[in-house]
């Protein structure tokens, strides 16, 4: 290790400085500026940093679009892309990070952001590398995409044409640096409207529809049919969840226990390493969904109106160990005297996407641990480690 020039002090205080920035998802802003600063006190051309437009296309509130830096090679070789993300989870707003030992911290009333700011320090840490030290390196794109952990929208929007040709990238998005995600699930959404009647739960409940029976019927028949949790069939296998039971713009189904519920909004998720049994998954519910519709009636016959719908939120990928960016993490790790561990993660990234769109995508750890919860730290061993192997990965000859 001793021989890749990493100032540790240097790669700190990148991470600290970026910890401190908030950026939730969807309010990338400042976050983005900050890491536009670094790079230009580093020696990147401001002529070579710019933000793309996938904020005009994705379906939320978004204040910009993703960040991507070009860096001339200075040796012949394949354009290499380097990606994290930008965005938080919400529950690191107002992260307030110290040092304690060899671990980054929160103050324990939010978490800590090291998902991905261990990345995003990362990448600027091997551009400052390269440019300081005038290592040989072939052309590299910089990706510091928005909006990942509401749905992967800065890299599912991405125009491919803006990573400049890139045959692989390197994404850091990790634990342990000697994890290497080689794959993952894929997913689909699913969600239903029950419109059912009201009346008076006791004047008169046969005379309504309870779309919150239609909804507990239809999951429990969902559970009964094996689509629920863990889900292991002879053609294929995954998990769902029902993470949403709830009524209109975030209000309660019922807003009384004398009045028979008239409307009921579910939402839920399948995830397959397979997408066409990510999407089976999804049809079972729907399918539970339309026997409980038939079951829950008025005293006339009537039945609730039942809106199922579902869609695609990302692809599944899985690399070959001879793909051409596994073998170069691979070869880089080997150096590090670090044995590889190919991972196979159940949850999506921006490679999901990356890969998608034709760039073959590796993740690799720097550090975050306990992420989404106030327990959240950096693990700065790991971080040194991951800063190391992301300096090898952009050096290394083809």
């Amino acid at each position: 290790m001793s021989n890749i020039p990493l100032d540790v002090a240097a790669a700190e205080e990148h991470l600290m400085r970026f910890l401190s920035v908030e950026g939730v998802t969807g309010q990338e802003k400042n976050i983005g500026l900050a890491v536009c600063d670094a790079l230009k006190k580093i020696g990147v051309p401001e002529s070579a940093i710019r933000f793309d437009d996938v904020h005009t296309r994705i379906p939320l509130p978004t204040e910009t679009g993703n960040l991507i830096v070009d860096i001339p090679g200075t040796r012949p070789g394949p354009r290499l892309l380097f990606s994290t993300h930008l965005d938080t989870v919400p529950l690191c707003a107002g992260a307030k990070p110290r040092r304690e030992g060899d671990r980054i911290v929160s103050d324990g009333t939010t978490a800590l952001g090291g998902d991905a700011r261990t990345g995003v320090a990362l990448l600027v840490v091997v551009a400052e590398i390269l440019i300081k030290n005038k290592l040989p390196h072939p052309p590299i794109t910089l990706l510091f995409t928005v909006r990942e952990e509401s749905g992967l929208h800065g890299a599912r929007e991405l125009d491919p044409a803006n990573l400049g040709g890139a045959v692989m990238c390197i994404n850091v998005d990790g634990q342990m640096a000697s994890d290497l995600i080689i794959g993952a699930v894929g997913q689909e959404n699913w969600e239903v409207e029950i419109t059912g009647r009201a009346s008076h739960a006791g004047v008169a409940p046969e005379k309504g529809i309870s779309a919150t029976m239609v909804g507990a019927l239809a999951l429990a028949e969902a559970r009964r049919a094996g689509w629920f949790g863990k889900v292991v069939k002879p053609d294929g296998r995954g998990t769902s969840n029902v993470g949403i039971f709830g009524g209109k713009d975030n209000k309660p189904a019922g807003d009384a226990t004398n009045v028979v519920t008239d409307y009921a909004y579910i939402k839920g998720e399948a995830r397959s390493p397979e997408s066409v049994f990510a999407t089976k998954i999804a049809d079972g519910y729907s399918q539970a969904f339309a026997k409980a519709k038939a079951e829950v009636t008025a005293d006339n016959g009537d039945t609730a109106e039942v809106k199922f719908s579902q869609i695609a939120s990302y692809p599944p990928f899985e690399l070959g160990k001879d793909t051409p960016v596994v073998k170069r993490a691979t070869k880089a790790l080997k150096m590090l005297d670090i044995e590889p561990v190919f991972v196979f993660s159940n949850g999506g990234l921006d490679a999901n996407w990356l890969d998608k769109h034709g760039v073959p995508t590796i993740t690799i750890g720097a550090g975050q641990a306990e992420i989404h919860t106030i327990k959240e730290y950096v693990n700065l061993k790991e971080y040194e480690k991951g800063c190391r192997l992301g300096v090898l990965m952009a050096t290394l000859e083809d």
